[in-house]
């Protein structure tokens, strides 16, 4: 990762839209497939030949890092960067965050979404919409001029004034042409602290929010974090654009412009 940000040209930027929007069909084949009773192996698989056979694109977590798999799987007190699994079956009360990236043409999106299983507890899914808002308060703070403590103060606010902890050690980051390029995005902050937005910078927004404290411990295997005390997180991810007035969701998916959160 090299400390220089990068401004993508007009060139670049319409090549990051193409990824995000085949990224965003991922998510959208994926609601009607995940389910209580696939396991996180499946889908894994059915992303894999999704992303590969109908998008002809490639899947770029892969082989990234070492890591062998085309999404992170994280399901109920996993915070993030869990490992899909053939055992791992979901049942009717779980919730799931589903971390996928694509490369298309050189270039790179990234994103996540929650999946609510039928039964999960009110107080699963009241996570899981206050993590989503989370990251839209954020992302509605991205302009020209505006600073990247501008974004962390407003996700902290969000989540804070609903009881929620915000998971410190792990963030958004620059994307492009490299998955993770500067600047790193924390989800806390202070307005007007740190980097200056400028049209033409892409950057991931990720909240992680836990129910309960923020600490974090990593399993065994060197991937799957966990929250310390066993209590449920949550992520929602979206890659995004400084435009000259403000910002485009680069994945945004069709649920979500049916919604005008453009």
């Amino acid at each position: 990762m090299s400390n220089q940000v990068e401004v993508k040209s007009e060139s670049e930027i319409v090549l990051m839209r193409e990824s995000g929007q085949l990224l965003a069909k991922v998510f959208e084949m994926l609601d009607e497939y995940v389910k209580p009773g696939v396991s996180t192996m499946d889908i894994n698989n059915k992303v894999e030949n999704f992303i590969v056979n109908e998008l002809k694109a490639r899947p770029a977590s892969k082989g990234q890092y070492g890591y062998q798999y085309v999404l992170n799987s994280s399901l109920n007190d996993v915070i993030c960067h869990g490992v899909p699994k053939a055992a791992q079956v979901l049942n009717r009360k779980d919730i799931i965050n589903l971390d996928i990236t694509l490369e298309k043409n050189g270039y790179i999106a990234d994103s996540s979404k929650m999946y609510v299983m039928p039964d999960a507890s009110p107080m699963a899914r009241k996570l899981v919409d206050v993590t989503y808002q989370a990251m839209w308060q954020g992302i509605q703070q991205v302009k020209p001029g505006a600073t990247l403590g501008d974004i962390g103060y407003a996700i902290q606010t969000h989540a804070e004034k609903n009881g929620y902890s915000v998971v410190r050690e792990y963030c958004g980051h620059g994307i492009g042409r490299e998955m993770h390029e500067e600047p790193q995005v924390l989800h806390f902050g202070l307005p007007n602290q740190g980097l200056r937005l400028k049209a033409g910078m892409t950057f991931t927004i990720e909240p992680m929010i836990n129910q309960g404290t923020a600490k974090t411990k990593t399993k065994k295997d060197g991937w799957t974090v966990v929250t310390r005390d066993k209590k449920l997180s949550a992520q929602s991810e979206h890659t995004v654009l400084v435009t000259h007035s403000g910002y485009e969701v680069l994945t945004l998916r069709e649920e979500e412009k049916v919604k005008g959160l453009q």
